[in-house]
C-alpha cells in the first residue's frame, strides 16, 4: 500500500470515528439505563427506591426488581399483587385440612358455589400477617351472617410445614375467627401446589404477598385486593363480587 493511500484510509477512519461517536456514547449510555435497577417491596409493589433499603409500610427488605427501562418496554404478565384487577384463576381441588384437621377439598368443599376470600399467611409471622388476620376479623364482622353462607374467607398457609391444623387453630382463636372462616394447610406438596396456581408460591415464606383473591365461582369473576387496605375497602371489595351473576361484565 502506497503512502497516498495510507493516508486516505486514516482520514476516512477518523471521520468515521467523529460521526460514529456520539452514537456510541449514546448506546452506552442507553445500556446503563437498561441496568438501572429499582428496589421495591414484595408486599406492595407501589413502594419504589433507586437503593436497597426497608419498606417504610411493613418493613421488609426491597428487593431488586427488573430494571425500570425493559419493563416500562414490555407488557408483564399479570401477578395478584395487581390490586384490583379482575384475573381468571383455575381453583384446583387440592386435598387439605382445615384449622379442626378435618381432611377437606379446596374447590368443592370450599369455593364451588360461593364467593370467596382467600388470604395467605403463616403463624410464626411477626410482620404482616398479624394485622392482615385481625384485618380478615373485621371483614368477618362486617359481613356478618353471610360469612358462613354465600361468603367465605379462607386463609391458606404459605408454611405448611410448620403449620399443623393444632397451630392454625390456635391461631385462628387468637384472632376469634368464628364460623365461616377456614384455615388451610396441607401436605407440603399439595400445599405448593396450590398456592402455585393461586399465583402465591414464594420461595421464602417472608416474601409472601398481602393480596387478598376474591371470587365469586357461579358467576367466574375473580378479582383481587390490598390486605391491609381497610376492613371495610376488603368488605366492599367482597360484597360487590357476590353481586356478580354469570355472564355479567360490570
Amino acid at each position: 500500500m502506497n503512502r497516498k493511500m495510507m493516508v486516505t484510509l486514516t482520514y476516512c477512519v477518523i471521520a468515521f470515528a467523529a460521526v460514529q461517536g456520539p452514537g456510541l456514547r449514546a448506546m452506552g449510555q442507553e445500556n446503563k439505563q437498561e441496568q438501572k435497577v429499582t428496589y421495591t417491596c414484595p408486599m406492595d409493589r407501589d413502594v419504589r427506591n433507586a437503593t436497597p433499603g426497608k419498606c417504610p409500610k411493613c418493613g421488609m427488605d426491597l428487593r431488586a426488581t427488573a430494571p425500570e427501562s425493559q419493563a416500562a418496554g414490555s407488557h408483564a404478565k399479570e401477578t395478584p399483587s395487581d390490586a384490583g384487577t379482575q384475573q381468571s384463576v383455575r381453583v384446583p381441588d387440592t386435598a387439605v385440612y382445615d384449622q379442626d384437621g378435618k381432611k377437606l377439598h379446596f374447590y368443592t368443599d370450599l369455593v364451588e358455589g360461593k364467593t370467596v376470600a382467600i388470604n395467605f399467611i403463616f403463624t410464626t409471622c411477626t410482620t404482616i400477617c398479624p394485622p392482615m388476620t385481625a384485618t380478615f376479623r373485621r371483614v368477618q364482622q362486617i359481613l356478618g351472617e353471610r360469612v358462613g353462607k354465600d361468603i367465605r374467607l379462607i386463609s391458606v398457609s404459605v408454611d405448611p410445614a410448620v403449620d399443623t391444623p393444632e397451630r392454625m387453630k390456635s391461631f385462628a382463636e387468637k384472632f376469634h375467627a368464628e364460623a365461616g372462616w377456614t384455615f388451610v394447610t396441607g401436605e407440603k406438596s399439595d400445599v405448593d401446589q396450590l398456592l402455585a396456581t393461586l399465583g402465591a408460591l414464594v420461595a421464602n415464606k417472608n416474601d409472601h404477598s398481602p393480596l387478598v383473591l376474591v371470587g365469586n365461582d357461579p358467576a367466574g369473576y375473580w378479582t383481587r385486593t390490598y390486605g391491609l387496605a381497610p376492613a371495610s375497602v376488603i368488605a366492599k371489595v367482597i360484597s360487590e363480587a357476590a353481586q356478580r351473576r354469570p355472564g355479567s361484565t360490570e
